[in-house]
């Protein structure tokens, strides 16, 4: 195994609590004392997270023998445990897989809409929408779907299911040192904390011993009831979070603070196998997520739409491969929240929108001289807001199992609603609903009839989990958090290594940029070059400023079979392989 220098950023925390963990120990992690590593060349294996504590436990269980779907399962337990903010128990997700025997495998374990939700739920007797209702609090959530999730993806594994849980158990019950970004993100929630919770979690400073008021580094987070809760699934599977003392504990918290979620609603969720999005882009073979995930959708019209038009001789960030993307982008958002929602309540007419003659169709007024203003592109409704509060993680293992891995709570720490005496954040993905079709929310996104609330019904995503075969083999695994700049981002880094054949740590790291179609103007990270700017702004493009776009997680497969894993710099996420 050899690491590539200088792309290592070490974070030694020390905390005061120095008991070892056994499991964690046994597997040489020590949660008190880590550090971030940002690319890797490894020959057995790659695990690539947002948590560096998450990375290495999926490593680790690569090497006592599980695949690359064991790897995933631990890597999401432990996400649970030491990324709150969006690792998650409480939501939901996708999961997409090429397996070693060559089999494509997706499933879909989004949130869902529950019993009692409605379509006018969050519209007032005035009929203003309540958007204050749909993002914060109990009536924001929906039922979440990751634990289902995980077991429904545990066929695919070699290892049991409670080896798989046991080092999440371990961080939660003997805790971990926070970062200094963890810290200031839990001292920045305490205002939310008192307001959305019946309950005093264990992220408020009320818990901090000596009545000190912040959070440090270093400072070691115990969290007993989330561990109590991973026991209970350990102990009795999926029943063990669904039905039982966590159902109880999920349903109470709701009826306490005016949430829908029922013991009938969490019963009844079920994970779904669905058959992955898969396209060919010139020599390559794209397998994405399917309904009620745009990505793979979008992903597939944002290629063939540039697929014959010679991006590569224009190079990365000339203004005219920027345009040509970004006409692509502007074309697919713009059906993206006409026609996609959850295919099995809203017939997505995926056919039609992947079809060859159709997108070469959307194009035909594709200036390369100017600006194509959206007033003038098919009419259709902006899609619903999804925070950039994700996470994604890439995992392969030596014999090409590879999967794709993304799920959110929505916003950061979701609804901000601890569950009372189970300990993890609920989600608040009921906002990504049409919450009221028409109507602009907070975020000045407005929905259609595709997307609009019905109980049992899940709500429309961007999330992109990717894979890119090369010869039938795993070439890319791909994915990023985002909100609306996931498929691009996903799009961009496949083009900037398939068409301008830069290296995985310029595509990972090197500035993205995005358009949706509403608001008509380009969202570009600073690093973009003013040139190009101002090239665009010649053309007749609104180009603003905006924060970091993303953090990619991405595995390449070598030549000579070797796997690359490279972590994105715009957050702590982390490269393991060995």
């Amino acid at each position: 195994m050899t690491k590539a220098a200088p792309v290592c950023i070490f974070l030694f925390l020390l905390a005061c609590n120095t008991t070892k963990n056994n499991t964690l120990s046994s597997y040489g992690i020590n949660p008190y004392q880590y550090s971030v590593q940002k690319k890797i060349t490894a020959i057995n294996g790659a695990v690539v997270s947002a948590h560096p504590l998450a990375s290495k436990v999926g490593v680790e269980i690569l090497k006592q023998g599980g695949n690359a779907v064991d790897a995933a399962i631990a890597t999401q337990l432990a996400l649970a445990v030491v990324y709150p903010q969006a690792g998650n128990l409480g939501g939901g997700g996708f999961f997409v897989a090429r397996l070693a025997n060559g089999e494509l495998v997706s499933i879909d374990y989004r949130e869902m809409a529950p019993g009692k939700a409605h379509r006018d739920m969050y519209i007032d007797a005035d009929g203003k929408a309540r958007t204050d209702k749909s993002q914060d609090g109990h009536l924001s959530s929906g039922v979440p779907g990751t634990v289902a999730g995980l077991f429904s993806s545990h066929q695919y594994a070699k290892l049991s299911f409670d080896k798989l849980i046991q080092p999440a158990i371990d961080l939660a019950e003997k805790g971990f040192a926070i970062t200094e970004k963890e810290a200031r993100s839990f001292n920045g929630l305490q205002d939310a904390l008192k307001k959305y919770n019946s309950v005093t979690p264990v992220f408020a400073i009320e818990t901090l011993p000596g009545g000190r008021q912040e959070w440090k580094a270093g400072d070691t987070l115990i969290q007993n009831d989330l561990a109590n809760t991973l026991k209970r699934i350990r102990d009795n599977g999926a029943p063990g979070f669904y039905e039982g003392e966590t159902a109880r504990l999920i349903a109470e918290e709701m009826k306490r603070g005016g949430g829908i979620i029922t013991l009938e609603d969490l019963k009844n969720y079920k994970a779904k196998k669905r058959e992955p999005h898969v396209f060919n882009y010139k020599n390559y073979r794209i397998v994405g997520m399917p309904m009620p995930s745009s990505g793979g959708l979008l992903l597939h019209q944002m290629m063939k739409m540039i697929e014959n038009r010679n991006i590569s001789a224009m190079g990365f960030l000339s203004p005219q491969a920027m345009q040509l993307m970004v006409e692509a982008e502007r074309r697919a958002f713009a059906d993206r929240a006409k026609y996609m929602g959850d295919a099995d309540f809203y017939k997505v007419p995926v056919d039609m929108l992947c079809s060859d003659k159709y997108l070469q169709e959307r194009m035909f007024n594709y200036d390369l001289a100017k600006a194509t203003p959206s007033t003038i592109i098919q009419p259709g409704i902006v899609p619903g807001y999804e925070s950039e509060e994700t996470t994604h993680l890439s995992v392969i293992d030596k014999d090409g199992n590879a999967v794709a891995v993304t799920t959110t709570l929505n916003d950061s720490y979701g609804s901000k609603t601890v569950v009372g005496g189970a300990g993890f954040f609920m989600n608040d993905e009921m906002d990504d609903f049409s919450i009221k079709p028409g109507t602009p929310n907070m975020y000045g996104a407005v929905g259609g009839e595709a997307n609009s609330i019905k109980a049992g019904k899940r709500m429309l995503s961007s999330m992109s989990p990717t894979i890119v075969l090369k010869d039938n083999y795993p070439f890319l695994v791909v994915g990023t958090p985002g909100g609306t700049t996931i498929p691009t981002s996903v799009f961009q880094t496949i083009v900037d290594i398939i068409e301008f054949n830069m290296s995985t740590e310029d595509a990972v790291w090197k500035a993205k940029f995005h358009h949706q179609w509403l608001p008509d103007e380009i969202a570009v990270e600073r690093a973009v070059p003013e040139a190009a700017r101002e090239a665009l702004r010649k053309m007749g493009y609104t180009v603003i400023d905006r924060g970091p776009i993303g953090r990619t997680e991405v595995i390449k497969i070598l030549p000579d079979k070797k796997i690359e894993a490279v972590a994105d710099v715009r957050g702590e996420d982390d490269a393991e392989g060995w």
